[in-house]
């Protein structure tokens, strides 16, 4: 009797890390442009 592993899990945890890594830099960058925007539209002002 042989105990096969179900590879499903492993491939939907590796698509989760994938997706939440991604959202992840995107949000990150996302907050990095924006406070590079104040800093430029503070630095007009002046």
């Amino acid at each position: 009797m042989r105990e096969a592993f179900d590879q499903w899990n492993f491939v939907i945890a590796a698509y989760a890390v994938g997706v939440i890594g991604t959202a992840l830099m995107i949000a990150w960058a996302w907050l990095t442009m924006r406070r590079a925007e104040q800093r430029r539209d503070e630095s007009r002002k002046r």
